[in-house]
């Protein structure tokens, strides 16, 4: 008896090294290909047994992984313990969960929560209902289970008998016996048949203790006996009668073993599932009317699909989205990290001619291209749009989701509110707004000796070093850092704040501006993680002291507090196309006095989402001139990232206008010029296309023409605009008509897009950003604007001059200049040229990272029209739906 036990704990002995040895080897070999690998099982007990955690401990750091237990006072509560579970499935350093229980705290509560992937022991319903549908691929066997299936030798055919064997446990163990051929009957402690089963069965396993008044006797002689009960270190072997020993073993370390193998393979999918996934899209089909509805009765006649199919869909994992209803979701940006070896795909661009004031279909484009990329060419596609201001949508300009069969759903959704990016916007401009006049009002109202010093020895500093020490001696009349709030509102362009009694009478004047016109909205747009995005909040210069120092938000203190309001508006937001393709909405700074695109963040996630054979399609705020210029210098070089094509979309409305065609303006019904044939107005406007075209050219980007053809517009013009593009030097210029079909209407584009991302790029900045700021100003109004000169107000030249003083000198320049025309005149149309253009102002944006000259007067505080949008918008109180967006 004792040397069949000496052979037993021998045996035993052998399979747990092999079982080690095994699971060290894989390890190693993922920590080779993966250097910065720490692979962390977490362990959940409750109970006070060391030698279990001793065990888990000891064959962890022989195999390599790293171990942390979680020792929870017995006597805690399944939901106590359902708490943990759920703070360890959001910690993404932890890549595995087992639990260490007390019998009577395993229920599916408890191992239903741990999150299937990292679910070590394999008993959540998830992975067993793989294990039992044979999908063993992407399943684990429970440790104990394979431990008892590494003791029986061969059972084809032959009974085994599970005794107290329950649960998730038992399931998982009756299936694999049954799929190795086993016969298999279960049976309780107490069950009558019990002593009769036990002299035929061929093993028997028994799942838990052995209750004291319950007699084992008459085992089947050579019979197996496996022990799994929860002490699974135990040594003891008594079930055995003595006249009729049963070779009894334990799962003991073995399955602890076990439980290492199965969370490095768990570490290995892990590993998986951090690589770039193929896109499993699929596409939502669209059933174009003519005429065309109204663009809200087109949304809502289509049913998006859910935010998380969508996500799955594209790639993402489940921790990294964080959802917001049914068809939105932020997404964290550590996908970049994940996919940080994935290489890019390409980046396009869509700008446009000098527009008309109704616009050419920017955006219906950019969504167009994508739909016809991915729902109908199969290519990998990401659309990255700004986010509207709600002050447009209540306005004048109406919503901005693209429009016709080419936009973004829910379009209600889309321009209302979104994710609550520009709340966090306001609130944190606001705070800092209120950060400056609190400050000013202290520093006049207090003596030094109040204002917080907090010195060991505040005894040893001198007067002059306490006043420096606790004073910012903002200069009122140079505050540059104004309020705001999302709605047109023209009474606060300019107001009167401090007058009530209790500020003392220090009174100043100020404004308001629209939320977009903050400098946090063009940092947004242009921060690259959450580190950069708080020094840049940091560096925004507020105002200067009364020495001409520049103030900023670090020296208020307010930085920290700024980042928290902005923690969550950071990551883009998730939405889809009329056809099921995604989009990041994200951003979406004025286009005059700042960039005017959507954040680079949103085009960094997308490149590495669609892979390095898929598209990003971003849009450029105003005509090519303002937005791509703006986008090549000042968004391309935060980024670091190089556009693969432009896409130029004119249309023959604009083009006629430039040709001498009459004013076209909002709200009034357009002359018959614009909608009878007239080639000879088409062919003199063509002179803007092609400057435009030139443009382009100056950066050494492929362009591709977008025609967006209207229903007025004849096939002679069409063919005209699509020559005249050839010959002045795009790669192609295609028709399109994804407003009235949807992305089946720019599948020509979309090909000729991806021929023209295959061509030679000599992508180059305009200008050096050593050259001095006048210098800068001089080259985009010549080359860009064909400009003879520029022009510098006295205060401007002031202004240059003291930001060059500053240390500011070597920012990019963000030209604030009318996008109704090339030069700073809007009635002047086509081309114009032998101008001098005046440059009033300069101002800067430190913390965005760009000087912007004012061309002219720039108001950043639009006001509502005689009659605004708002008369239209509705709410159903029954359905809840929203009426009159557009």
């Amino acid at each position: 008896m004792l040397g069949e036990f000496i052979l037993l704990k021998i045996c035993l002995s052998l399979c747990c090294s092999k079982v080690t040895d095994n699971a060290k080897n894989s390890l190693a070999s993922l920590k080779r290909e993966n250097p910065r690998l720490e692979p962390t099982l977490a362990i959940i007990q409750a109970h006070n047994d060391q030698m279990i955690q001793e065990a888990n401990k000891n064959f962890a750091k022989e195999i390599g992984l790293r171990v942390i237990h979680i020792c929870l006072p017995e006597g805690s509560t399944k939901d106590e313990i359902v708490s943990e579970i759920l703070r360890l499935n959001k910690d993404p350093n932890v890549q595995g969960l087992a639990l260490d229980l007390p019998e009577s705290l395993y229920n599916s509560k408890v191992l239903n929560a741990v999150k299937p992937e990292k679910d070590v022991d394999g008993l959540s319903s998830v992975n067993l209902g793989r294990l039992v549908h044979s999908d063993v691929r992407d399943c684990l066997v429970p440790p104990t289970v394979c431990a008892v299936m590494e003791l029986l030798e061969d059972i084809g055919g032959k009974k085994v008998l599970l005794v107290g064997v329950r649960g998730a446990e038992g399931a998982a163990l009756q299936s694999v016996l049954q799929r190795q051929g086993a016969a298999v009957l279960s049976c309780h402690w107490e069950a009558p048949q019990l002593q009769s089963e036990l002299r035929h069965a061929d093993a028997v396993v028994f799942g838990t203790t052995k209750p004291d008044n319950v007699p084992v006797s008459g085992i089947k002689p050579g019979a197996t006996v496996i022990n799994c009960a929860h002490d699974p270190l135990s040594e003891k072997h008594s079930y055995g009668q003595q006249n009729n020993p049963a070779a009894e073993k334990t799962v003991g370390s073995l399955a602890v073993a076990m439980r290492m193998q199965n969370m490095v393979k768990n570490v290995e999918r892990w590993i998986q599932s951090q690589q770039y996934r193929k896109w499993n899209l699929h596409s939502l089909k669209l059933q174009p009317l003519s005429p065309v509805p109204s663009d809200i009765e087109i949304s809502r006649a289509q049913s998006p699909k859910a935010v998380d199919v969508l996500a799955k869909e594209i790639g993402l994992l489940t921790d990294e989205i964080e959802i917001y209803g049914q068809t939105k979701a932020k997404v964290r940006l550590s996908l970049l990290e994940r996919l940080k070896d994935q290489p890019d795909g390409k980046y396009v661009l869509v700008a446009g001619i000098t527009p008309t004031p109704l616009g050419e279909g920017k955006s219906t484009v950019t969504v167009g291209l994508v739909q016809a990329l991915t729902a109908h060419l199969n290519i990998n596609s990401f659309a990255c749009l700004r986010q509207p201001s709600q002050g447009p949508t209540f306005g004048v300009k109406g919503g901005a989701a693209g429009g016709g069969y080419a936009q973004v759903i829910p379009m209600e959704e889309f321009n209302l509110h979104l994710t609550g990016d520009i709340h966090a916007i306001t609130a944190a401009n606001n705070l800092l707004a209120a950060a400056i006049d609190a400050r000013i009002l202290h520093e006049n109202t207090q003596s030094d000796k109040r204002l917080g010093i907090h010195k060991t020895d505040p005894e040893a500093l001198t007067e002059e070093e306490i006043s420096k020490f606790v004073r910012l001696d903002i200069d009122p009349s140079t505050i540059t850092w104004q309020r705001v709030v999302d709605t047109n509102d023209r009474f606060l362009r300019k107001i009167t704040v401090g007058q009530a009694n209790t500020e003392k009478g220090f009174v100043r004047q100020a404004q308001f501006d629209i939320a977009v016109a903050s400098e946090i909205m063009a940092i947004l747009a242009l921060t690259t993680s959450l580190q950069d995005m708080k020094e840049r909040l940091g560096r925004m210069v507020v105002a200067n002291d009364k020495k001409g120092e520049p103030v900023t938000a670090e020296d208020l203190g307010v930085t920290g507090a700024l980042a928290v309001l902005m923690k969550d508006a950071i990551k883009p937001t998730l939405m889809q196309t009329l056809e099921g393709t995604p989009v990041f909405v994200h951003a979406g700074p004025f286009a005059n006095i700042a960039h005017g695109n959507s954040s680079v963040l949103a085009d960094k996630i997308a490149l590495k989402l669609v892979g390095e054979k898929g598209f990003v399609v971003t849009e450029a705020g105003f005509g090519a001139d303002i937005g791509m210029e703006k986008f090549f210098n000042i968004k391309c070089r935060a980024s670091g990232l190089v556009p693969s094509v432009v896409v130029l979309v004119a249309t023959v409305r604009a083009l006629k206008m430039h040709g001498g065609g009459p004013n076209v303006t909002a709200g009034a019904p357009l002359k018959k010029e614009y909608t009878e044939e007239n080639l000879q107005l088409v062919a003199d406007g063509c002179c803007n296309l092609q400057k435009q075209i030139q443009i382009t050219q100056l950066f050494g980007v492929p362009v591709v023409v977008a025609l967006n053809v209207f229903k007025t517009d004849s096939p002679a013009e069409v063919d005209l605009v699509c020559k005249i593009a050839k010959e002045s030097g795009a790669f192609d210029a295609v028709p399109c008509n994804h407003w009235s079909v949807g992305g089946k209407g720019a599948i020509k584009l979309a090909q000729a897009v991806e021929k023209a991302a295959n061509q030679k790029n000599s992508f180059k900045y305009l200008y050096s950003l050593e050259l001095p700021i006048v210098e800068k100003i001089r080259i985009i109004a010549q080359k860009v604007y064909g400009a003879q000169d520029i022009e510098l107000s006295p205060v401007a030249q002031s202004q240059v001059d003291r930001y060059t003083r500053q240390g500011f000198g070597n920012l990019p320049i963000c030209m604030a200049k009318t996008h109704l025309s090339l030069s700073h005149q809007p009635e002047r149309k086509g081309v114009p040229t032998g101008f001098i253009l005046p440059i009033s102002d300069v101002r800067a944006s430190i913390g965005a990272g760009f000087i912007y000259p004012l061309v002219g007067t720039m108001s950043t505080m639009p006001g509502l029209p005689t009659r605004p949008c708002f008369y239209d918008i509705d709410l159903d109180p029954i359905t809840e739906q929203v009426k009159g967006l557009f």
